[in-house]
């Protein structure tokens, strides 16, 4: 692999937060945290939009145990909203799962929502519907044109911040007050 095709960053295990520049609005006011950041694109779930469904009725859904379970569904991207995903602290590894090099782990398999659903599951866990992607080149673009704030990830966020804090919380930690956002965000 050529230094070109090398993203300048690798965001791996980055929070991307949506700037008001970006004119998305599949992303306004979203986290997303990045899982994979490589030559061939990126992938990663927004953490802070949840969807009108809880964690139990999906499971239900899926003649699942679990349906007593409250934890909302996030809406991890627009792409493959049919498809979900499981991210949670390194640990047992299930059907389909990839560790990243932070700790965490992204499971796509049944077999972690049902052992979640018996209370056997990992302790810490956030379940999206979708993810977020984007080419080779895309997201650096993205950067480049002021669409999003990086920061390091968190644990602590993505597991013990209730949703609606998030944004502010991760802004907080870059120094930012929400109200300091505006058009012209990383403009000098």
């Amino acid at each position: 692999m050529s230094e070109e095709t090398q993203p300048t960053q690798n965001l791996k295990g980055q929070f991307l937060v949506a700037s008001p520049w970006l004119g998305d609005p599949n992303f306004h006011g979203g986290i997303v945290y990045i899982c994979d950041h490589d030559a061939d694109g990126t992938f990663g779930l927004l953490i802070n939009q949840p969807l009108d469904v809880s964690l139990g009725e999906i499971l239900e859904q899926l003649d699942m145990d679990g349906g007593h379970l409250e934890e909302p569904v996030y809406a991890g991207g627009p792409v493959q909203q049919e498809r979900g995903f499981v991210l949670h602290p390194q640990g047992r590894e299930w059907q389909s799962t990839v560790t990243m090099s932070d700790g965490l782990q992204v499971t796509t398999s049944r077999d972690v929502l049902q052992a979640i659903g018996n209370d056997v599951g990992p302790e810490r866990y956030l379940v999206a519907l979708g993810y977020s992607g984007w080419s080779a080149g895309q997201l650096e673009d993205e950067l480049a044109g002021n669409a999003w704030l990086t920061c390091p990830a968190s644990e602590a966020i993505l597991f013990d911040t209730p949703w609606q804090d998030r944004y502010r919380t991760v802004l907080a930690r870059m120094g930012i007050e929400p109200g300091q956002l505006d058009q012209s965000v990383g403009h000098a």
